[in-house]
């Protein structure tokens, strides 16, 4: 696994295929804050626990001017469904060769229930406006976090 960048690195690149259409890139996103945030899989327990509080959220996320991401390994009409499943009201962004995910050093070994297998750990990045990381959750525990990320936001925003 690649290290993962930390706050006051530059954020690394990407430009990838969002589930609602078109392409995605951070380079287009200069001048406002970016919530990246990495979860394992659509439409399981945690991911979708993640994505909701995300969603609940909006309008004080809206008030930061900030743009909130979701990226998973996921093919495009998965994330389609799931936006449409839960009423997701930002871009999940598909990685299928998991480069951007190992980019930012959370693509690696898992295991669970005994099985070892490679997959995103859960992690979330805030990237200021001059595409700089401001602030890194490593291992996201989802109870609470998207009060934590908003909190990350208001000193950049």
């Amino acid at each position: 696994m690649s290290s993962m960048p930390q706050p006051g690195d530059p954020a690394p690149p990407f430009d990838l295929e969002s589930g609602t259409g078109g392409r995605v890139s951070l380079a287009s996103l200069r001048g406002k804050p970016v919530v990246l945030y990495f979860y394992p899989k659509d439409d399981t327990p945690g991911c979708t626990a993640e994505a909701c509080a995300f969603r609940d959220m909006r309008t004080a996320y809206e008030a930061t001017g900030a743009v909130v991401l979701g990226v998973s390994a996921d093919d495009l009409p998965s994330h389609k469904k799931f936006a449409e499943k839960y009423g997701l009201t930002f871009p999940l962004l598909s990685d299928p060769d998991h480069a951007v995910s190992e980019a930012y050093g959370v693509w690696g070994e898992k295991k669970n229930y005994g099985r070892t297998y490679m997959g995103i750990t859960r992690a979330t990045f805030v990237i200021d406006g001059d595409g700089v990381i401001h602030e890194v959750w490593p291992k996201v525990k989802v109870d609470g976090h998207a009060d934590e990320v908003l909190a990350a936001l208001r000193p950049i925003a």
